[in-house]
């Protein structure tokens, strides 16, 4: 919920600060580079956690600074008066909550058995959908007071991370043997061998564009309702949200199916082609249907794509680690398949609308990546 909403605010707090000319611009500045700080956290956080040993375990205690760093940045980004300090407000956000999602994706190949990844993966799968259709709903509720919507969602947040902290213990693992901790630790933290791990390569690759296919339409959305269907900025405002709660009933129905489904039947990749496929076929509904109702048929489709992928997506990934020894560090480049999307993508999307000088240029470049993504499981040779 929280990118969600907060992906909602910025594009209201970008097209407040800047004219509509340079609107785009900002909100693709703004997401540049706040990826470099995201970029950054998980896998120097993955590394520190891998190494950490205290009564709490290895990962809390990394996930509450992150999740602290996060919330606070939150209650702070409301208030930005211009470009400049958004962009500083937004980089600090993604730097805490990816310090948060590192540690925490760690959590299923360190304690659940393979036999019920799928399961899991269609939990923290469903909590993703979920913040991402609800989040925009959310949002809609402050559209007129940014800097409470702000406030509220950082509140929330900071209250979901220490129940979570608190109610799921790890074990103490002070007495573990701990790797040695040089300095080039940190400067090896981005780089997995692609040739050594093919896998690896394969399953970051795919993530990373089909997680990028959909942020691309999801970022743009208030963007594109008013540019390329034509609805003034307040009606934008008021249909966005709803089209979200449209999709979600798909969505909700193909990831809790989908994660199951791959456990019962022992297969990974075909539901992850499958979801690609969709995203991809959703994807070109507007382009003969640019209309609200096509919006809404494109949602539901691509919705229901993206749920019954990231059901699967968390067992399939856990499953190509090079190293049981560094799982929070190769989370933590993982991830960034995951999360640098929901900030990379407003550039990427930005360059196609300039290009083109088309918003619905968006829609065939989206089916394309993600037909792509879907493809990129097919090697990998360690899952089925």
């Amino acid at each position: 919920m929280a990118y969600g909403a907060s992906a909602f605010f910025l594009a209201l707090q970008v097209q407040l600060i800047e004219s509509d000319e340079g609107k785009v611009a900002g909100l693709a500045m703004v997401s540049t580079l706040s990826a470099v700080a995201a970029m950054i956290s998980q896998p120097v956080i993955g590394v520190l956690s891998d190494r950490t040993r205290s009564r709490f375990g290895a990962r809390r205690p990394w996930m509450l600074v992150g999740g602290l760093i996060g919330s606070v940045a939150l209650l702070t980004t409301g208030l930005a008066p211009n470009l400049a300090t958004l962009t500083v407000c937004v980089m600090v956000v993604q730097f805490g909550f990816n310090a948060f999602q590192g540690p925490l994706a760690a959590v299923l190949p360190d304690r659940v058995p393979e036999r019920f990844r799928g399961r899991y993966s269609t939990g923290a799968g469903l909590g993703v959908i979920l913040g991402a259709a609800i989040g925009p709903f959310v949002g809609s509720l402050f559209a007129d007071r940014i800097t409470l919507g702000y406030q509220v969602l950082g509140g929330v947040v900071l209250l979901g991370i220490v129940l979570f902290v608190a109610l799921v213990p790890d074990r103490d693992n002070r007495g573990e043997p701990r790797e040695p901790f040089p300095l080039r630790a940190f400067a090896t933290a981005f780089w997995v061998n692609p040739v050594r791990h093919p896998d690896f390569f394969w399953g970051f690759l795919g993530r990373m564009l089909l997680f990028g296919g959909y942020y691309m339409l999801s970022t743009y959305n208030l963007y594109l309702v008013q540019q390329y269907v034509g609805l003034s900025l307040d009606e934008a405002t008021d249909i966005v949200p709803l089209l979200g709660l449209v999709a979600l009933p798909g969505i909700v129905l193909s990831t809790a199916i989908a994660g199951p489904l791959s456990d019962r039947i022992g297969r990974r990749k075909p539901p992850v082609l499958v979801a690609g496929l969709l995203i991809a076929a959703g994807a070109l509904v507007p382009l003969a249907m640019p209309t609200v109702a096509g919006l809404a048929v494109s949602g539901a489709i691509v919705g229901a794509g993206f749920g019954a992928f990231v059901a699967v997506d968390q067992a399939l990934m856990s499953s190509v680690l090079p190293n049981a020894d560094d799982h929070g560090k190769d989370l933590g480049v993982l991830n960034l398949a995951a999360t640098l999307p929901g900030t990379v993508a407003p550039v990427a999307a930005g360059a196609v609308v300039t290009v083109f000088d088309s918003y619905g240029a968006l829609y065939p470049v989206v089916g394309v990546v993600s037909v792509l993504g879907a493809l990129c499981i097919l090697p990998i040779r360690s899952v089925r």
